[in-house]
């Protein structure tokens, strides 16, 4: 059993350490501690999954670009307030 597990939950700082360890901010030994943790302990492996599905959501609507059409109505409406306004 992790000690997570006995634990009943994960503090803020084993998150935060799970963070860290996604970004490639941590030491060689603090990542195969984390990396040895998540392969027993199936509540950090959750978070550190949901976040990985998080940034690949999110590095993925970073790319996408808008339809020609919805720019131009965009363009369109933002005209039209700005006479309006005018």
């Amino acid at each position: 059993m992790s000690d997570c597990q006995s634990l009943g939950d994960c503090d803020d700082a084993r998150i935060e350490r799970l963070y860290e360890y996604l970004d490639g901010a941590l030491s060689h030994d603090d990542l195969v501690e984390i990396k040895e943790h998540l392969e027993g302990c199936p509540e950090c492996a959750g978070e550190h999954d949901l976040e990985c599905v998080i940034r690949s959501v999110v590095k993925r609507s970073c790319t996408e670009e808008a339809p020609q059409t919805l720019k131009a109505n965009i363009l369109a409406r933002i005209s039209q307030i700005q006479s309006v306004d005018h």
